[in-house]
C-alpha cells in the first residue's frame, strides 16, 4: 500500500508525444537541478502554472520494521526535472526557491526522444535501474515486442543482459532486462 498516493510527472499529459507543444521555437528544453528533495514540490507548482516540464517518478517498494510492505514513488533521476519554457516561465520557476541550477539543453530531438524513451518504460511498469553513468558496450536496436524499435547500449548485470535507455545531455539513464534474442546490433 502506498504512502500517499502517486503524484502526475508530466505537464501536460502528452508533452512528449505531440510535436506541436515541443516544436515552439520560443521555449527552450531546460534541465533543472533542484534543491535537495524538491523535485515534486517544484513540479506541483509548474503544473499550478501551466509550465510544460517532465521528471519521471517510479514506485519504489520496501518492507518496513514492522514488516509491512510499503511503496513510495521516489524520483527516477533525483533533483533533475525537465522543463520546456520561455524566458518568462523560467524565471517564474527559478523564483520558487527549489531550483539550484538550470542549464538549457542543446540537443532537443535528441532529449524529447531520449525523455519519450524513458516515459514509456516507466509507463510499462516494468522494474527500472538507474544507471549513474553511462559505458561502452554494443550499439543494439530491440527488433521485437513492445519496445520494438528503441535503440539503446548492450550491458551485462548479475549474468543478465541489459538495455540501457539513456538521456545524453545528463549522462544517466536506467536499464531494464531484456532477452538477447529480441536485440540486433547497429553498426
Amino acid at each position: 500500500m502506498p504512502i500517499l498516493k502517486r503524484e502526475k510527472d508530466i505537464y501536460p499529459a502528452h508533452l512528449l508525444q505531440d510535436e506541436s507543444v515541443y516544436a515552439d521555437e520560443e521555449r527552450n528544453w531546460w534541465c533543472v537541478y533542484t534543491m535537495s528533495r524538491r523535485e515534486k514540490d517544484l513540479m506541483r507548482k509548474l503544473a499550478a502554472w501551466k509550465i510544460a516540464h517532465y521528471g519521471p517518478i517510479v514506485p519504489k517498494r520496501y518492507r518496513s520494521p514492522a514488516g509491512r510492505l510499503r511503496t513510495s514513488f521516489i524520483p527516477l533521476f533525483p533533483n533533475y526535472i525537465f522543463m520546456l519554457a520561455n524566458a518568462d516561465e523560467r524565471t517564474q520557476a527559478l523564483m520558487t526557491n527549489c531550483i539550484s541550477k538550470c542549464d538549457v539543453v542543446g540537443e532537443r530531438e535528441q532529449l524529447v526522444r531520449d525523455l519519450l524513451q524513458i516515459s514509456t518504460a516507466v509507463g510499462a511498469e516494468i522494474p527500472l535501474t538507474p544507471e549513474a553513468k553511462l559505458e561502452s558496450g554494443n550499439y543494439v536496436r530491440v527488433r521485437t515486442g513492445p519496445f520494438a524499435g528503441y535503440e539503446g547500449i548492450v550491458i551485462r548485470r548479475e549474468g543478465g543482459t541489459r538495455l540501457l535507455l539513456s538521456i545524453q545531455f545528463l549522462e544517466q539513464g536506467v536499464s531494464m532486462e531484456l532477452d538477447e534474442a529480441v536485440l540486433e546490433p547497429l553498426d
